[in-house]
């Protein structure tokens, strides 16, 4: 089959998946931005008691997009990822969760040894 390219020549990720919900999501979100944007970005902070944390922001194409970034496009959503993480996503999922007093996006990720008590943070 080999390699697919986005448009802007990098390679579409095809080692992490986005949830219909997720996908939703970001829609609302960009949608919602009154500055342009290209879609939204995934990288990982050091942070929080277990060490690492996922990072979500808009992907902004003068400011935090490289030109190496790894590209999802799906239902003409970009979603770029830091190519210093694809090994920390590998065969992982971005998906949208909702509960009672908390919603936002995160990772169900089998490289992942430990999250610590509060959820903020993981290891690898």
């Amino acid at each position: 089959m080999g390699l697919q390219f986005s448009n802007t020549g990098n390679p579409i990720a095809d080692y992490v998946t986005i949830s219909d919900d997720a996908l939703v999501q970001i829609k609302t979100l960009l949608k919602a931005r009154k500055e342009p944007c290209e879609g939204i970005r995934v990288g990982v902070r050091t942070r929080g008691c277990s060490g690492l944390s996922y990072a979500i922001e808009y992907a902004l194409k003068d400011k935090n997009i490289s030109k190496y970034d790894d590209v999802i496009v799906k239902d003409e959503v970009a979603v770029y990822i830091d190519p210093k993480i694809s090994m920390f996503l590998i065969g992982s999922q971005m998906v949208y969760v909702e509960k009672e007093l908390e919603s936002g996006f995160d990772f169900i990720n089998p490289n992942e040894k430990g999250r610590c008590g509060c959820g903020e943070s993981f290891k690898v």
